[in-house]
């Protein structure tokens, strides 16, 4: 089956075009564009590891290595579009215009994590895993009955390509012919079962097959073979021929989480070779080297404007207002149950006592 489903690649590992129909259509500025952008989610993401471990936010879901997929993916839709992220998913939904601070707030247990700024249609992030491929589906199915051209793009990881949500949210986006694309990060472990543990497909793509949608897979590491490979098929969905499912190949250097430990599963000495030769950042600088418009002071400039984009949110997060409890309670039943609603009592009660 790999062979009937080759990975898609424009830059191989020491930024060589392997095909270049389509990279004339990029011009060097949006090359540049593309590095800040994962650039920027990078550093996002190893400020965050830091923070966890200074206890500043809580346990946190790092995505490092995974930042073609998302960043070349989110730069693919367009403004009025849905994205559907996992709780991974926050160089995507950063890229796409979510609130760096609230994302941080989201690493604190914060309501307001979740929510994107007015008008950008981010779902908030899925802790169950596959559920949000329903909800894409529902949101592009809404979209067609109402007569747009608006696209929903959801993320998930190839474990939950073994989820009951993954195959109803497929089948019914087939069925009903509706504008979405199911995005697969694979990075070959869900959590610590290896790919060949958990299923029998050889590819993620093929899965498509039996729902009769448009399927291929990709170099994840490869952000211009990302984005290509997202652009056509939201413009297919966009015109009415209906879903794909990609599956992106990718590689994600840390743990699973901050609370998990890689190397019990794990060969970790895999992540080094691989910073050393499929990198995504690494992969565009060799590109850009190679075409003779790298900057080093050009690079040293994004990270000092990016570090400082990163501290002010910081500073914004902590100086948040506190939580009020009272939240625990709301969003949960329409009429609270009589034990809810003796906790809601005993905690007015207590705060009646406090004031």
């Amino acid at each position: 089956m790999l062979d009937k489903f080759p990975m898609q690649q424009v830059l191989n590992e020491e930024g060589k075009v392997n095909q270049d129909a389509k990279i004339q259509e990029i011009s060097i500025d949006k090359i540049k564009r593309f590095y800040y952008l994962m650039l920027r989610a990078r550093l996002l993401d190893k400020k965050s590891v830091n923070l966890q471990r200074q206890g500043r936010i809580g346990t946190y879901v790092q995505y490092e290595g995974q930042e073609a997929a998302q960043v070349g993916s989110a730069i693919a839709l367009e403004e009025g579009d849905w994205m559907f992220p996992t709780y991974r998913d926050h160089a995507a939904t950063l890229t796409f215009g979510h609130s760096m601070r609230n994302l941080l707030l989201n690493w604190r247990g914060r309501l307001e994590g979740g929510i994107p700024p007015e008008g950008v249609k981010i779902f908030p992030p899925a802790i169950p895993i596959a559920s949000q491929l329903p909800h894409a589906t529902g949101a592009a199915w809404a979209e067609k009955k109402r007569g747009t051209d608006r696209v929903s793009l959801v993320y998930f990881g190839d474990g939950a390509t073994s989820e009951g949500d993954f195959h109803e949210g497929l089948n019914f986006a087939s069925l009903f012919h509706v504008p979405a694309v199911f995005f697969n990060q694979n990075n070959g472990f869900a959590i610590s079962v290896p790919m060949n543990k958990q299923m029998k497909a050889k590819t993620i793509a093929q899965k498509g097959l039996g729902y009769d949608m448009e399927c291929a897979r990709v170099d994840g590491n490869d952000i211009l073979a990302v984005y290509f490979a997202v652009q056509e098929a939201v413009e297919r969905a966009r015109k009415g021929e209906g879903p794909t499912l990609l599956e992106a190949v990718t590689w994600r250097y840390g743990a699973h989480t901050t609370a998990d430990d890689p190397s019990k599963y794990r060969d970790q000495s895999e992540s080094e070779t691989r910073r050393q030769t499929t990198d995504p950042l690494l992969r565009l600088e060799r590109y850009m080297r190679n075409e003779g418009e790298w900057d080093a002071a050009w690079v040293a400039s994004l990270e000092e404007e990016i570090n400082e984009e990163i501290e002010m949110a910081l500073l914004e997060m902590e100086n948040y207002p506190d939580a009020d409890i009272s939240q625990l309670f709301d969003h949960v039943y329409d009429v609270p149950t009589w034990p809810i609603q003796e906790q809601i009592d005993e905690h007015l009660a207590v705060k009646g006592r406090n004031a």
